[in-house]
């Protein structure tokens, strides 16, 4: 059943007027042209090449390191296997920063990316925030947070290594890098 799901939310997301209908739905405003550029700001596995490129099929038009500000990093969701892996979310704190990789895409890869991620759905939903680059030129960007659990998890060793080497392809700062070596995985 769940691969019939995603197999219809690709379809979906390959024609702009269904997408339009199919977000409607979900009570969502599908706004722009299908060949406007967005931002997406990647802060998870999606920092891996071979989680956005080849996974997602995601081909972006630039790319670039940057962060934003009022946010930490949390490993708070229910991850596979059941129990023994946490992916990463977002949580508001105004005193921390996020760093991860800002994507340079189109509206319409935008819609192909929601469906991979399963959104509109009741896991994750899109956040539009102000972000920077590495360079601190401010631009707006989009990216997913869901209601995570209370109590922070430990994410995989598997996708940690996607994080610290997407995070070191990518130039994060030496200081970031840092802090994701010393995240413990799941054992």
């Amino acid at each position: 059943m769940r691969n019939l799901l995603w197999a219809l939310r690709r379809f979906v997301a390959r024609s702009w007027i269904l997408s339009w209908f199919y977000y409607r739905l979900h009570g969502i405003r599908l706004v722009g042209r299908p060949t406007e550029h967005v931002w997406y700001f990647a802060y998870g596995a999606n920092m891996h090449d071979s989680a956005f490129r080849e996974r997602r099929s995601m081909r972006p038009l630039e790319y670039r390191a940057g962060r934003v500000r009022g946010y930490r990093l949390r490993f708070n969701l229910e991850g596979r296997p059941k129990g023994k892996a946490a992916p990463a979310n977002l949580f508001a704190d105004p005193q921390a920063e996020v760093w991860g990789v800002l994507y340079r895409i189109t509206r319409r890869d935008l819609v192909q990316l929601d469906a991979t991620e399963g959104v509109p759905g009741k896991r994750y939903w899109q956040l539009w925030l102000d972000a920077e680059d590495i360079d601190g030129r401010a631009l707006q960007a989009v990216t997913y947070i869901a209601e995570g659990k209370a109590a922070d998890g430990n994410p995989s060793l598997r996708y940690i290594t996607l994080l610290r080497e997407g995070a070191r392809k990518h130039g994060l700062p030496e200081h970031y890098l840092r802090f994701l070596e010393n995240v413990r995985h799941a054992e």
